[in-house]
């Protein structure tokens, strides 16, 4: 169970991903994740209501708000890389965020099976294979900063994320969204813009931070229930999912060795999940 919840957030996050960096083309990055999280916000508020587990637990209330901060921190610098850059290219760049809970996971005694440590190897070989043509020279190097600086504050968000989970998943968001809220609502005031949003933006807005915050609670649940070193590789793995939505709705042309990522990574989360 836990595998197939970490696979269902890669999927759900990796489509929020590409409709917030398709979005974050036309409006400012800081904006879109305003606007998204306020939607996720009253998402994971409403399930954490009708699933009755409301709690003002201060454990998971302070890593939810670590996570938030971090969480933050990561989308700033991800939706700007991925306006500024090609999504096939920074997207995975940013998975690389897996190495911080993996090695945070076995650090602490998690020992996975013989099998899904070689198929955590090879799943972040494929990603890094995928994003190959980041490391030739041909492209802009802000946006690889912004994607590796991304990939850092991911890795502690889903880290504080996974530890909030193993108490109470849903509210550990609903903690993470509000403090998204409320820090953005600060700079929102502080600056006096919106960021160039438009009412026509509500219904994307809206799907960006509901899939993204559905794609949070599907990842805490894995964490809760299996080896966190395990799902976060398999949490990490959204990339291949804008890669190939970018490909397919905006034409971005892959390299060879970005196809062989691909099939690297699958290779990776095949061995994990017999393992």
């Amino acid at each position: 169970m836990p595998i197939i919840l970490a696979l269902l957030s890669s999927l759900v996050w990796g489509l929020s991903d590409f409709l917030g960096g398709t979005l974050s083309k036309k409006r400012k990055a800081i904006a879109v994740i305003g606007g998204s999280q306020t939607f996720g916000l009253t998402f994971v508020s409403i399930l954490a209501l009708g699933l009755g587990v409301w709690t003002l637990d201060s454990t998971v209330w302070v890593n939810g708000i670590i996570a938030g901060a971090m969480g933050l921190l990561g989308l700033v610098g991800f939706y700007t890389a991925l306006a500024t850059g090609q999504m096939g290219i920074v997207a995975p760049i940013s998975s690389l965020s897996a190495l911080v809970p993996v090695t945070i996971g076995l650090a602490q005694g998690e020992r996975p099976g013989t099998l899904q440590i070689t198929g955590i190897l090879v799943a972040l070989i494929g990603v890094i294979l995928a994003s190959g043509p980041e490391l030739n020279g041909k492209v802009d190097s802000r946006p690889v900063f912004l994607a590796l600086f991304a990939a850092l504050t991911f890795g502690f968000c889903v880290y504080f994320m996974a530890k909030g989970g193993q108490i109470n998943p849903t509210m550990t968001i609903t903690a993470m969204r509000a403090t998204q809220v409320v820090l953005v609502l600060v700079l929102a005031l502080a600056v006096r813009s919106l960021g160039g949003l438009v009412r026509k933006d509500v219904p994307l807005l809206a799907t960006i931070g509901a899939t993204d915050a559905g794609a949070n609670v599907l990842f805490a649940f894995a964490a809760a229930l299996g080896l966190l070193s395990v799902v976060a590789v398999l949490g990490s793995l959204y990339p291949i999912v804008t890669v190939l939505l970018a490909w397919w709705i905006h034409k971005e042309r892959l390299m060879p060795v970005q196809y062989l990522g691909i099939a690297v990574t699958f290779t990776g989360v095949g061995l994990i999940s017999l393992g």
